[in-house]
């Protein structure tokens, strides 16, 4: 790709992105400091999803990391609407291969020598085609195969130019970030450079074909010892940063349930393993396949009829579940288990949840009402709820689920898809699957796992005896405190629902008033241009002080 093709590439994604700002900005700010926000608002859904569609088809048209960053969106559900993630759920990274002669000078670029050596032979047809790369099948020359202990093999090679495509897409991105982090609403909402960095992050790792070939000898070798499962070699001397060379392991797509049971497998019996070997690589080896798609997996019959083994390819994407997320997600269970709001608060820090404008008293006075009102409930009683009950107890947190201060780590979110992916393909497979009593005793060893040998749910126990107990003892002076008070006539009140909404009317009423002086101007202009024109120039102009009043005055008075 030439210089010139790529900056053209550069101005069409910054082109899409700043109609897309303008016009949040027409529909967000600009109508309703018109009066006109219902209006808006009632449009917003089909808006969202007409946008999402026009960034389908410039990912569709554009190829390379546009198709990721529809992926990448459409699991973003702390920070977008479901009209977008719905509508980018269905986006596949799978596009036209590109021409072998391309593709053949990366690899031959990369190996230092050319394809008819470097293999016995080798297929010009790929057998998948996605944005970042391409996979061709070909045979080892007879001393590599002998010295790797395999012949047949996957070689996976990145698409020409594909680094450079990457450099620009992340630069264009960057930019879009920068905008979107100067408007408040966006910046209090989410971190978008932030959400962007995470994002440059995952995709150069999946450029990195030497990362990956590294990934794959890491899961090799975690379940070596175990014979439900198979992981390919890699060919290390076939193998570059753009050239990925792997044993070929193809056998039955997991997804091709007639195959399955035609070979003899019981579908119900892949599902159980998919799961436990799974919940495994999340919960006791901290590094999962975080990609599990059915192009990805495979069943692959072995020994007697009926036994088999699971086999995993493409190690690109895997999430990692680090110490810290293992900390916050056993203090979020235990403080479910002791619903203890405050200390769930804490475990979403921990998790890194929250953004700095969260509101975490709001937070944690909206948890201890779902556990006053929810705790105990088993899913029977939940469904019992009428709705008049759920929305009007909605209602009372609604400006804090509209901010939504959450934005979820990457980590967390690609665990969280997988385990979507993982409960589809297991439902598939098994329509009588339950996802919650497979993760159950993996939340149990989560929750009782402590590095010192402690239970965290006896600690949190503990914790909450020590607290109720310094409480019981500080009570009586602060009681003699509050009855002072009284007494001197200093005791206030506040009610910020109450406070939020006399604030809101004010500014309304305010706003209100504006716009009717600057009708008036308007109208008082236009009757005299006719008989006093310079009078008639002074009222219209002077009629842009309100107008900036109606569309700019709720500013400054964000409530605290």
């Amino acid at each position: 790709m030439t210089s010139a093709q790529l900056r053209a590439r550069y101005r069409r994604i910054l082109r899409f992105f700043g109609r897309m700002t303008l016009g949040f900005i027409w529909w967000e700010i600009v109508l309703p400091r018109l009066g006109l926000g219902r209006w808006a608002d009632s449009r917003r859904p089909a808006r969202n999803r007409r946008t999402a569609a026009s960034f389908r088809g410039l990912a569709v048209t554009l190829g390379g990391l546009m198709i990721k960053v529809g992926q990448f969106l459409s699991t973003r559900l702390d920070v977008l609407p479901a009209e977008i993630t719905d509508e980018l759920s269905g986006l596949q990274d799978a596009v036209p291969a590109a021409p072998f002669d391309a593709v053949r000078a990366v690899a031959e670029a990369d190996l230092g020598r050319p394809l008819s050596e470097a293999f016995a032979s080798f297929e010009q047809t790929p057998v998948a085609a996605a944005s970042l790369g391409q996979a061709h099948r070909a045979v080892l020359r007879p001393e590599d195969a002998e010295e790797a202990g395999f012949a047949d093999v996957v070689v996976k090679i990145q698409r020409p130019d594909i680094d450079r495509i990457v450099e620009v897409d992340l630069d264009a991105l960057r930019k879009v970030a920068g905008w979107l982090s100067r408007y408040r609403p966006v910046s209090d909402r989410a971190d978008v450079p932030a959400l962007v960095e995470e994002f440059a992050t995952t995709s150069m790792e999946e450029i990195d074909y030497e990362g990956e070939a590294r990934n794959a000898a890491h899961f090799r070798e975690a379940f070596a010892d175990d014979g439900r499962l198979r992981v390919p070699e890699v060919a290390w001397e076939s193998s570059t940063r753009r050239v990925l060379t792997l044993e070929d392991v193809t056998a039955i797509p997991i997804g091709d349930h007639a195959a399955i049971t035609a070979a003899g497998v019981e579908l119900a019996r892949v599902a159980d393993v998919l799961v436990d070997t799974y919940l495994s690589q999340i919960v006791e080896d901290g590094l999962f396949h975080a990609d599990p798609h059915p192009g990805n997996l495979f069943v692959e019959p072995v020994g007697e009829e009926g036994d088999f083994r699971l086999t995993f390819v493409d190690f690109g994407m895997v999430g990692r579940v680090p110490d810290t997320l293992r900390a916050g997600l056993r203090d979020a269970l235990v403080a479910v288990a002791l619903q203890d709001a405050a200390r769930l608060i804490g475990a979403f820090r921990t998790l890194d949840f929250l953004l700095p404008t969260a509101d975490t008293k709001g937070l944690e006075l909206a948890a201890a009402q779902v556990f006053d009102r929810f705790g105990g409930m088993g899913m029977n009683d939940l469904r019992s709820i009428s709705h008049d009950d759920m929305m009007s107890f909605g209602l009372q947190f609604r400006d804090l689920m509209v901010s939504m201060p959450f934005q979820l780590p990457e980590n967390l979110l690609m665990l969280g898809r997988s385990l979507m992916i993982l409960s589809g393909l297991c439902t598939g497979l098994n329509p009588d699957f339950n996802l919650w009593s497979a993760l159950t005793p993996y939340v149990n060893r989560l929750v009782s796992d402590d590095e010192d040998g402690d239970n965290p749910l006896m600690s949190g126990l503990l914790d909450t005896a020590k607290g109720a107990l310094q409480t019981l003892v500080a009570l009586p002076g602060r009681a003699d405190r509050v009855l002072a008070t009284v007494e001197r006539g200093e005791l206030a009140v506040r009610i910020p629902m109450v406070e939020l909404s006399a604030r809101r009317l004010d500014r309304t009423l305010n706003r209100m008033t504006a716009a009717l002086v600057f009708a008036a101007l308007i109208v008082a202009g236009a009757l005299l241009y006719a008989a006093e024109p310079v009078l008639a120039k002074v009222l219209m102009g002077v009629s842009a002080l309100p107008l900036l009043t109606v569309l700019f005055g709720g500013r400054g008075h964000r409530p605290r």
